[in-house]
């Protein structure tokens, strides 16, 4: 009996840690609140807005926060991604036209590193700024688990536009110039 003892109880604990795994991966997934949120039209203040990120290229460092007013359009892209390569002459072209309404686009760099970043941004043109997230813990305040993803902030620093993928036609431009109304 007391043979059987030992191996049972180990089995018991091996069961009970994959049971805790099989738990903890089945209730793992995309922090969806800010969706769900923009959705219902309750629009979310932008999370970790008061960190500062270096700015690529720069020792200048920047926040959201000291955005307010404007209306942003925060791009996290990484320079190996194909899809955020397509998305550039968009966004860039949003860019010269949010410029001169009170706006601009942010990017923000995610898993990348600043040689990679900075070239990426000479191939593809990119006039606006572009923040370092060397960690990844401010992109993984909103949600982010990968690129490109476009958030969209008025004026009040709310989170009211959220694309998790390639921005492609005229989703932006619409989007933009309907907070920049609303805003107005």
């Amino acid at each position: 009996m007391r043979r059987f003892a030992l191996p049972g109880a180990a089995a018991a604990v091996a069961l009970a840690l994959l049971a805790l795994l099989v738990y903890g991966i089945s209730h793992q997934g995309e922090n969806t609140s800010i969706d769900q949120s923009v959705s219902r039209g309750a629009f979310p203040p932008v999370p970790n807005a008061a960190v500062s990120l270096p700015v690529l290229g720069s020792s200048a460092r920047e926040s959201v926060s000291r955005l307010r007013g404007k209306v942003v359009v925060l791009n996290v892209f990484a320079s190996w991604c194909d899809p955020c390569k397509a998305e550039a002459p968009i966004l860039e072209r949003e860019q010269r036209a949010l410029a001169g309404q009170g706006g601009t686009i942010l990017g923000v760099t995610y898993l990348d590193n600043s040689s990679d970043s900075a070239a990426f941004v000479r191939q593809e043109h990119i006039t606006y700024p572009v923040l370092r997230d060397i960690s990844g813990s401010f992109v993984r305040g909103f949600g982010t688990t990968g690129v490109p993803e476009t958030f969209v902030i008025d004026r009040h620093g709310r989170i009211v536009a959220v694309r998790r993928y390639q921005l492609a036609g005229s989703w932006l431009a619409q989007t933009v110039e309907r907070v920049l109304a609303r805003n107005a």
